[in-house]
């Protein structure tokens, strides 16, 4: 996952015992919270505004991996679409 994201684009360091990776969006020039509303609307992937965990997450999302392989991939596919398209 974190590899994954990096390659695209979205710079993240590895999770100590979490199942969450904490990518920075700031290079996409949006806020958390216009990031993450702009994902789900125009490719239906579900992050959280790295502002839900104070002021110091802002130009941060947050993603879950609890989930199958098959599921973060396709999610991972559309963030990476997302970023191509838009930014």
């Amino acid at each position: 996952m974190v590899s994954r994201l990096n390659e695209i684009g979205l710079s993240c360091h590895k999770p100590e015992g979490a199942f969450y990776a904490f990518p920075t969006i700031k290079k996409t020039g949006l806020n958390s919270m216009e990031f993450a509303n702009r994902l789900l609307k125009k490719e239906k992937v579900a992050v959280v505004p790295g502002t839900a965990f104070g002021r110091s997450g802002e130009g941060y999302i947050r993603i879950s991996y609890a989930s199958s392989m098959e599921k973060l991939k396709e999610a991972l596919a559309r963030i990476e679409r997302f970023l191509r398209m838009d930014f």
